[in-house]
Formats: C-alpha cells, sequence, structure tokens
C-alpha cells in the first residue's frame, strides 16, 4: 500500500485518482501512525517551498519521513514534493528542504544567454531525456510528459539525474537514489508515459515489501 501524505499543498485528487486507475492501493494521509502502515510514500506539492517545509516541520513530518526512508522504504516526490527532497531552495529566501538528495532548487531566470526572454512559470509538454537506468523505466519508452513549475533544481551530483527536459537549461525531470525518487513533473497528467511511470514506482513499493 502506498500513503500518499496530506500536508495541505499537494494535489491529492488526481495522484490518487491515477493509483485508482492503475489498481494500486492508496491512503491519503497526514497521521503519522496511519501512515507507517504504508509500504512506501508519495510526497506531492503544489505551491512554495518555505511553506512547505514550514509545514512539514511543524508537523514533524519531515523527521518521519526521514525515518521511514532510512527504513528502506521508497519515497517519491512529485513537483514540489520532488524539490523537496534536495538541500535547500532559493524560494522566498533561502529555506532547508529534506536533504535527501543534493542540490539547490533555483528559478529559471527567464532570459536565453542571448538576451531573449521565455515564459516562467515552465508550463507544457516537454520529451525526457534518460541518462541513467532504473526500475521505474521498465517498459517505458521517449515521450513527453506535463510540466508545471517555476523553479528548478541544480545537483553538482550527475548521478542522480536519471532523465532530464530542456527548457532553456537543462531541467533535471526524474531523480533518484537508492530507495528516493522524485519527477519534477506530473505524471498523473502526463497520459501513458506518466501512468507508465506510476505504475513502475508501485511495482518498485511492492518489491521491497517482500
Amino acid at each position: 500500500m502506498i500513503g500518499i501524505i496530506d500536508y495541505g499543498m499537494g494535489n491529492l485528487y488526481s495522484v490518487s485518482k491515477a493509483l485508482e486507475r492503475l489498481n494500486v492501493p492508496y491512503i491519503v494521509e497526514h497521521e503519522q501512525q496511519a501512515l507507517r502502515q504504508a509500504d512506501g510514500f508519495i510526497l506531492p506539492g503544489v505551491g512554495s517551498f518555505k511553506d512547505a517545509m514550514h509545514i512539514l516541520t511543524e508537523t514533524k513530518l519531515h523527521s518521519f519521513i526521514r525515518e521511514q526512508v532510512a527504513e528502506g522504504k521508497p519515497l517519491l516526490g512529485i513537483c514540489l514534493g520532488m524539490q523537496l527532497l534536495f538541500e535547500e531552495s532559493e524560494e522566498n529566501g533561502l529555506t532547508s528542504g529534506l536533504q535527501l538528495l543534493p542540490g539547490r532548487v533555483v528559478r529559471f531566470s527567464g532570459v536565453t544567454k542571448e538576451g531573449e526572454r521565455y515564459k516562467v512559470p515552465h508550463m507544457g509538454w516537454n520529451e525526457l531525456v534518460f541518462h541513467q537506468p532504473s526500475p521505474l523505466f521498465d517498459d517505458v519508452g521517449r515521450g513527453h510528459v506535463y510540466f508545471v513549475h517555476s523553479y528548478y533544481v541544480q545537483t553538482s551530483d550527475p548521478t542522480v539525474v536519471l532523465a532530464s527536459a530542456q527548457y532553456d537549461v537543462t531541467v533535471p525531470a526524474i531523480v533518484g537514489r537508492d530507495n528516493i525518487f522524485g519527477m519534477q513533473f506530473h505524471p498523473e497528467k502526463s497520459g501513458e508515459l506518466g501512468m507508465r511511470l506510476l505504475q513502475n514506482y508501485a511495482r518498485i513499493v511492492e518489491r521491497k515489501k517482500s
């Protein structure tokens, strides 16, 4: 069973409906005791990094998430949830994240090296380019996924970038290390490719349980 972590800033409906379509058992919960019954987790997120970390810290869910990951349970962060996996973000002032992966979250500049302006937020479909093997990619071919974000991850460790997309700069689109995964885009809104990635994550959780 997957625990969708409800901390008041996630797109819970679309994620839960996607898992329903895949016949994946799940709970949507904010109480730690109930979440402990889950075999793996999804951390969704929409909004401000600073606000999200404030809530996670106040509710002690930040400690709970780190503890569960240390015990070996898989974790998937989606959109803002992926950004929260990293060390810090510059959004609304420098804020520490969950510090599960190395890197900083920064804002798109909105200006190319040639001085041309481009739209921020990044909103639309972009093609994934795969860099590292991962069980997330079983039976997954090339394709486009749907992004909505104004900030992206910069990391000095290329091994955590499993797939990227281009939006003026190279954007880490899928990240991962050991039992930690993140998707900057919305897999639940990304058609067949996104659903396949979610299904593969559910299989990772199932295998970890056994």
